[in-house]
């Protein structure tokens, strides 16, 4: 369940990966071996089809329309479906049941892209977590620490339970330090938002530099906020969300992590997003292909790309030359090579290697026996205070139980079972399922590199690698999520139009006051509830 998610979406169980990876077929031409156009190609490629990429297209769309450009896009995807980290399965492996979130979960309010495009898309949204009649508890390895019903997102702030053990100003002094950065964030939705050239002037710009150079913990503790509030829920929390500990994860990211109020999901399946972000910009997509190499020429770039049919492993290698790049996948596990010079600008980033296992069960909570409680919670999630301690380490991140397995037409399956959903960084195996689960109908498996790991830095990814190539994830290692991701590409695509055809994703603004009102009247778009820079200009 991702945040910020802030803000951050699966055909099928084998084609559950997150962004592009692509494979080295050979190795790159040089300039004097590509055939070089007489005048550079209105072309733009976008490597990757997920949450960047799918928004990248989409925003040249928009461009395309504001500024009359004449440009083609080509998305390049190396997996068979849309959606990249954002993916669905269905239980038993039977469409005729409501599909599962595999992969990122959930988008709040804040999250105003995605917000936005589920109006503009006509998507339904659904609340996620907020089971009233569900307990989520906090477990050490050895004991619960608190328990509090509702689950988080209903209402911990202000359980007694909580504030009997971490006192009044812990919950409060975190909610008001969450609101301060999403209030800071939100600037970057407004009318005239400017472009920005890399992420340091953008930590610059919202004071979030010192932020990002210290763990949640040592951040938090600067704060006077409770140490074991700290170290029990919002490590919980970071545990969840991005797979690590809270002493170990940057603060900027610890703060995205709990900025999860009012969570939400699309009905069907996040992935729909970004679907429906590259149907409505007209862009030609390229499943099944696998983008190797770039190679600068005179008038851009050329793009080797290796497609293969999902029926045969034979592969056709192809070339095309592009005025524009965007890289919206991560560079060092995509296997794309690029000019020594220009790869060494992307310092090494390395990702969290995580274990999900989505099953159904017959038992409508976990084993009281393993828990040592006679009703355990039905959102477990975990914190590693109690191995700090010399305890037991807890043996998954969260486990959680999703509601009823439920048939697309709404009956529950008979008989009633569970969906429930664990995070591990090692594989849960069956004797444990069924010890903790006792009756367990379907398993499904799937390990990947989920999140990168966010270690307090003052380093990061260019955003422009050259002239005509920019990269989406340049933004992850400050926050990673769905919402982050559109907004890193939103800022990709307008410093790319910029550079190559004078134009951007919106036309400049007359300062305050120059000019006429326009169409916009006496009250300025800009003031209009709802507003966000992109989908409006």
């Amino acid at each position: 369940m991702h945040t910020f998610l802030l803000l951050l979406p699966l055909i099928t169980a084998t084609h559950a990966f997150q962004i592009p990876f692509f494979s080295r077929h050979q190795a790159p031409l040089s300039p004097a071996q590509v055939t070089q156009p007489a005048e550079p190609p209105n072309k733009i490629a976008v490597i990757g089809a997920g949450a960047g990429g799918s928004s990248a297209a989409f925003w040249i769309a928009k461009a395309r329309e504001r500024f009359g450009l004449d440009v083609e896009v080509d998305v390049y995807e190396r997996s068979g479906y849309i959606g990249g980290r954002s993916t669905v399965v269905h239980p038993y492996g039977d469409a005729a049941y409501e599909p599962v979130e595999l992969g990122a979960s959930i988008f709040v309010g804040a999250n105003k892209i995605l917000w936005r495009a589920t109006d503009e898309f006509g998507l339904e949204r659904i609340d996620f977590g907020d089971d009233d009649d569900g307990v989520m508890g906090i477990w050490d390895g050895g004991e619960f620490v608190v328990e509090n019903g509702g689950g988080f997102f209903g209402g911990w702030w202000n359980t007694l339970k909580a504030l009997w053990r971490y006192g009044y100003h812990a919950p409060r002094k975190t909610q008001a330090l969450v609101r301060s950065m999403v209030s800071d964030m939100l600037t970057l939705y407004a009318p005239g938002t400017p472009g920005f050239p890399n992420m340091t002037a953008l930590a610059d710009t919202l004071g979030w530099a010192g932020v990002i150079a210290q763990t949640t913990t040592e951040y938090f503790d600067l704060q006077g906020v409770d140490r074991r509030w700290t170290r029990e829920v919002i490590d919980a929390v970071t545990r969840v969300n991005y797979g690590q500990n809270a002493h170990r994860i940057h603060a900027l990211e610890g703060m995205a992590s709990l900025a999860a109020t009012g969570a939400t999901s699309v009905k069907g399946g996040n992935f729909q997003l970004f679907e429906q972000f590259l149907a409505r910009s007209n862009a030609s997509v390229h499943l099944n292909t696998s983008v190797t190499s770039l190679v600068p020429t005179k008038h851009g770039w050329v793009l080797t790309s290796s497609s293969s049919s999902s029926n045969s492993d034979a592969s056709t290698a192809q070339t095309q030359t592009y005025r524009g790049v965007v890289l919206a996948a991560p560079f060092h596990t995509s296997a794309l090579a690029l000019p020594a010079a220009v790869a060494a600008l992307v310092p090494p980033q390395p990702y969290v290697h995580l274990h999900v296992t989505l099953l159904s069960t017959r038992t409508p909570r976990p084993s009281a026996a393993y828990f040592g409680v006679a009703r355990p919670p039905t959102e477990v999630l975990t914190t590693s205070a109690g191995a700090e301690r010399g305890g037991r380490a807890p043996e998954f991140n969260s486990l959680t139980y999703h509601g009823r397995v439920r048939r697309r037409d709404g009956e529950e399956a008979v008989p009633e079972e569970w969906v429930v959903k664990i995070f591990s960084r090692e594989r849960v195996g069956d004797a444990w399922l069924e010890g903790v689960f006792g009756d367990v109908g379907w398993v499904l498996r799937k390990e990947w590199d989920a999140y990168p790991v966010l270690r307090p830095t003052a380093r990061f990814p260019p955003i422009r690698l050259a002239k005509g190539l920019y990269y989406v994830n340049a933004f992850e290692p400050f926050i990673s999520t769905m919402e982050t991701e559109a907004l890193a590409a939103r800022n990709a695509v307008g410093l790319l139009l910029s550079e190559e055809f004078g134009a951007g994703v919106c036309p400049a603004r007359a300062p305050v006051g120059e000019g006429e009102e326009g169409e916009e009247g006496e009250e300025g778009e800009g003031e209009k509830k709802g507003f966000v820079f992109g989908f409006d200009c």
